[in-house]
């Protein structure tokens, strides 16, 4: 019942910062000179009445040497029509200046680019996860010895050197010289053939590097403690051995700290991945995000800069839930 309580809690807490996050964007963004140049081929009049069509101008009119004249909506008149568009009707706008793909639905196109985001930080995942816990596992045991100073050498290399340094250092020595990769990602959907899959590794190393220097260094801070408590020796004079007293009672109660930094390190690589898909010519919404920056088309701003936001606040629900699934002796939101 308690842990109950504190979910619905937090989902309205959630709701609530991103309802005052997302209307901080909108309105920041409102206050933008709006985009009216035509593009090459593009009517000048169209553009007018596709912006007075999506509610953020109105009273246009043609001036001298073909120049429009308009007043702006009100923000919150405009905000309350955008609200009311995706209630309603799911329509969180169309393209208007991403020369890409003008007009098109946002949402459709944001559907379309999703997958292979998810894949490459999925896949970063499941090769950092065991490697980064299993780096860290091996420096707790043999703490201030040669092979936990090699690890510890190999943790600060990854954490100090920036992701991007990183990525060319890989595209540089694994693609270029030796020519295991291709230097950038396969345009085919086929995401699960071999070749697909292959074009996508120098990206997904580049994103779990860092992944692995926080694993191991998380790993090797909370087991190296919990390894010297006195619940450990205890167990050891009940008769357990060394193997069995760290599976059993030390990596256990370690977990509680560590599992939710691998949620934690998901939901940033997810972020970090915006610069890295731009490196490797990756076709998710990370580029989308730049681009869409590059083009000032606000719509899609608005739906990638909700959909970042909402990934990140409900990463910390879910990290804050799973301590009570990790160790029943926890109960979220008990007095």
């Amino acid at each position: 019942m308690y842990m109950f309580k504190y979910v619905m809690k937090r989902l309205g807490l959630m709701l609530l910062t991103f309802f005052i996050i997302f209307t901080m964007c909108f309105v920041l963004i409102k206050l933008l000179p709006i985009p009216t140049n035509a593009l090459p081929g593009q009517d000048p009049e169209i553009v007018m009445k596709t912006l007075e069509g999506r509610g953020w101008i109105t009273n246009i009119q043609e001036g001298e040497n073909g120049v429009y004249t308009y007043d702006r909506v009100p923000i919150l008149i405009q905000y309350g029509n955008y609200l009311k568009k995706i209630v309603t009707q799911g329509d969180f706008g169309i393209a208007t200046t991403y020369g890409e793909y003008l007009n098109k639905d946002i949402l459709d196109v944001f559907v379309k680019r999703l997958p292979v985001t998810v894949l490459i930080n999925v896949y970063s995942t499941i090769i950092g996860v065991p490697i980064g816990l299993g780096l860290g596992i091996l420096a707790a045991l043999k703490k201030n010895k040669w092979q936990d100073q090699v690890i510890n050498i190999f943790i600060i290399l990854l954490i100090s050197v920036p992701s991007i340094v990183l990525a060319l250092m890989i595209q540089y020595v694994f693609c270029f010289k030796l020519g295991w990769f291709p230097i950038v990602m396969s345009t085919s959907k086929d995401y699960f053939t071999w070749e697909v899959f292959r074009s996508m590794l120098p990206a997904v190393f580049a994103l779990c590097l860092g992944s692995i220097a926080g694993y191991a260094r998380y790993t090797r801070a909370e087991l190296s403690e919990v390894l010297t408590g006195e619940f450990m020796l205890l167990a050891r004079t009940k008769g357990l051995t060394k193997r069995q007293a760290i599976f059993h009672h030390a990596l256990r109660n370690s977990m509680v700290v560590i599992f939710p930094s691998i949620l934690s390190e998901f939901v940033s690589v997810l972020s970090g991945s915006l610069i890295i898909e731009k490196m490797f010519s990756i076709n998710g919404v990370g580029g989308l995000y730049l681009n869409s920056i590059t083009f000032q088309d606000y719509d899609f701003f608005m739906l990638l800069s909700g959909f970042y936001t909402l990934v990140s606040l409900v990463a910390g629900i879910v990290i804050d839930i799973s301590y009570g699934f990790i160790d029943p002796r926890i109960r979220m939101g008990a007095k």
